[in-house]
């Protein structure tokens, strides 16, 4: 599904991704754990094409997108929950829907009501005026509405009261038994355990660990060397 080669990232002379390595099989959830400013946001920049890599090749369904525009890969199958959210202010949560609906997947506004029961009594709403947990609810159906092969998720459960987290958590479960696959960025290990199939640990901007879920859970020492828990 997702294969990435030896990417190098820069942002002008900062040097963040130094030869990342990733692979993604279809239908699975693959959690990127790591500290904060590790490039683990840098990462998932370079996958959907805002901050292309200097070098390396990312390939997408086959498809070599490493120097592709934004624009393009987005059409290709690939979903982004950004990290804070970015819902338009302006615009309602119906429109927020209707902008990036897309394909005849499984994936309605109906289904995205059933789902998320708050962004229903607030579909003419508008995204500033959502509280916190109901503009990542709104990422998150915004993102989903668009029916993609691959979806990233950049920290969806920062900020989330703990019924919002179980909703979200509830989402995951649907899109991994609907075949989607899940690049989920997280800081939460305990939500990351429960979902994901395979775990990557970045650290200064390398991947230095690949491991199962149990295998980490079971790992005290890599957990306090790179997660600090």
């Amino acid at each position: 599904m997702l294969s990435i080669q030896d990417i190098h990232t820069y942002y002008g002379d900062s040097y963040i991704l130094q030869g990342v390595s990733l692979d993604l099989q279809p239908g699975t959830v693959v959690a990127l754990l790591g500290r904060n400013g590790v490039g683990k946001s840098t990462l998932v920049r370079s996958i959907t094409g805002l901050t292309p890599p200097a070098r390396g090749r990312i390939v997408f369904k086959g498809v070599d997108i490493t120097r592709l525009p934004a624009y393009r890969i987005a059409r290709l199958g690939i979903g982004l929950v950004p990290q804070g959210r970015r819902v338009f202010r302006s615009l309602s949560v119906h429109e927020h829907l209707q902008v990036t609906a897309r394909g005849t997947g499984g994936w309605t506004v109906e289904k995205i009501v059933d789902l998320f029961p708050n962004l229903g009594n607030r579909m003419r709403s508008q995204g500033g005026k959502l509280s916190g947990g109901e503009q990542q609810m709104l990422a998150a159906a915004r993102a989903l509405v668009g029916n993609p092969d691959l979806l990233l998720m950049d920290e969806p459960t920062e900020g989330l009261a703990p019924l919002m987290v179980r909703d979200l958590g509830r989402a995951i479960e649907s899109l991994k038994a609907a075949g989607t696959s899940i690049l989920l960025v997280e800081q939460q290990l305990a939500f990351a355990l429960r979902y994901a199939d395979i775990v990557y640990i970045m650290s200064k901007g390398q991947i230095v660990h690949r491991c199962t879920p149990a295998e980490l859970s079971a790992d005290a020492q890599t957990k306090s060397r790179y997660l600090g828990v």
